[in-house]
C-alpha cells in the first residue's frame, strides 16, 4: 500500500509518499510552496495542482491528511482551512479515499506522546525511514506529511489484524458428534 501524507498550509504544504510493501519506506517527499506574491486564490490554485501533479507521478492508494486544528487566531484558522480545502478537492478529484487524522494521534503515534514537536517528530520520521532519495534533509512540512502517512498505515496495519481471526482459532474445527 502507498499512503500519501498531507500537512495543509497555504504557504507550504507538505507531502510524502510512504510505501508499506515491506517495512514502511519513505519513497518521496516535498513541499508544495506557492509564491507569496501572487493573490491568495492564485497560491490555492498553485497548491491544486501541484499536489494533482504529485498524485499523478506518485500513484497513491490512499491519503492521510491532517485534520485542522483550533488555533489562537481566527483569520489562521480560515486560511488553512481554506488551503486544506484545495487539497481534500485535488484528492477527491483524483479519486483517492482520505483518511483524516489528528496532529495529537500524529505525535503519540510516531514520538509517544501527543506534545512533541516539529523537530522531534522529523527525527523520529528519519528514524523510521530515514531520508527520501536524493534529498539529505527532509523539510518539516514534509516530515510532518511523513508522519501522517506513517500514522494512518500503522492505524490501517493494526486495524487489518483486529479483523483476523486468531490463528489459534481459525484452525480448530469443531468436533462433531462424539
Amino acid at each position: 500500500m502507498r499512503i500519501l501524507g498531507v500537512d495543509p498550509g497555504s504557504r507550504a504544504a507538505g507531502w510524502a509518499l510512504v510505501t508499506f510493501e515491506g517495512p514502511p519506506r519513505l519513497v518521496a517527499a516535498g513541499v508544495l510552496r506557492p509564491a507569496t506574491d501572487t493573490p491568495f486564490a492564485v497560491r490555492l490554485l498553485a497548491i491544486y495542482d501541484g499536489l494533482l501533479a504529485v498524485i499523478e507521478r506518485e500513484h497513491p492508494d490512499e491519503a492521510a491528511v491532517e485534520r485542522v486544528f483550533s488555533g489562537v487566531n481566527p483569520q489562521s484558522l480560515i486560511t488553512l482551512g481554506e488551503a486544506r480545502g484545495v487539497l481534500l478537492l485535488a484528492l477527491a478529484r483524483a479519486s483517492i479515499p482520505v483518511h483524516e487524522v489528528t496532529p495529537a494521534e500524529i505525535k503519540k503515534t510516531i514520538t509517544g506522546t501527543g506534545q512533541a514537536g516539529k523537530e522531534q517528530v522529523r527525527r523520529m520520521v528519519l528514524s523510521l525511514l530515514g531520508s527520501p532519495p536524493g534529498h539529505s534533509r527532509l523539510a518539516l512540512d514534509a516530515a510532518d506529511a511523513a508522519a501522517a502517512a506513517l500514522t494512518h498505515g500503522y492505524q490501517t496495519a493494526a486495524g487489518r489484524r483486529a479483523s483476523q481471526p486468531s490463528a489459534a482459532f481459525s484452525t480448530v474445527k469443531p468436533r462433531v458428534g462424539g
